[in-house]
């Protein structure tokens, strides 16, 4: 199986940490076959340990899904915008998931008329 941009870019995010493979996926919590599955492009588990994976190597999920150059042009922030970025920051990778499966489900609710 070839190697596809979202692998190439878990790898290269985990190099630029200096991180081996047992290393990271000690820090994420999975085998380092699924690390090595991720880096080739085998995905696996990869949607359920994509916050905690994007946790370790410091960037945003969107970043190892889309690259630097996929993303939505920044937009100007609020203060509550920044104050719930700041403290998603400080949860555990755990925590980050389980926000972020909150979040999504509401956004989803239509807000009442």
């Amino acid at each position: 199986m070839s190697e596809t941009p979202l692998a190439a870019r878990i790898r290269d995010a985990r190099r630029a940490r200096g991180l081996t493979q047992d290393e990271l996926a000690q820090a994420v919590g999975v085998t380092r076959s699924a690390v090595a599955q991720w880096e080739t492009g085998r995905a696996g588990q990869l949607t359920r340990h994509l916050a905690a994976l994007a946790a370790v190597l410091e960037v945003g999920e969107e970043v190892l899904l889309h690259g630097a150059e996929g993303r939505a042009p920044a937009m100007a922030a609020t203060a509550d915008e920044l104050a719930m970025l700041r403290l998603f920051r400080e949860c555990t990778p755990e925590d980050r998931g389980f926000l972020l499966r909150t979040a999504r489900r509401m956004a989803r609710l239509k807000a009442p008329e």
